[in-house]
């Protein structure tokens, strides 16, 4: 498995349920930089991996929102959006302790990455309060 898609789709999920949480506000926010990933785990281990992923994303600096979805037509893969203010910050978060302990973690789970993707957020179209 090649390191940089690794890195990539686990910073992607590390963000975690921030969005969810209510955490973030996304009214007049620009995001600069995205990403939507798709990750197979092993057979069997998707919520272990789940669980990793959102574990110990709440201080990553410049992470607008981080969605970690179930795929429900595959037992075994995971969705994964992130925003960002900048594609520096999400480079810096590599770095992170918190990120570098999930990506030791969460890589004897993973079986590949399916798709993977970088964005460029349209400023005026999160959804803000729904």
């Amino acid at each position: 498995m090649e390191r940089r898609p690794l890195l990539a789709g686990l910073a992607l999920a590390l963000v975690g349920g921030r969005l969810l949480n209510g955490e973030v506000a996304m009214a007049g926010t620009t995001a600069g930089f995205g990403m939507i990933g798709k990750i197979k785990a092993r057979p069997g281990t998707r919520a272990e991996l789940v669980a990793i992923l959102a574990s110990g994303t709440d201080a990553m600096p410049g992470c607008l929102a981080y969605l970690i979805a179930e795929d429900a037509g595959d037992p075994d893969a995971i969705w994964i959006t992130e925003l960002w203010d900048a594609k520096e910050s999400h480079t810096a978060s590599l770095k992170l302790p918190a990120v570098r302990d999930a990506i030791a973690k969460g890589r004897p789970l993973i079986a590949g990455f399916d798709l993977s993707a970088e964005t460029r957020p349209v400023p005026g179209s999160f959804l803000a309060g729904a």
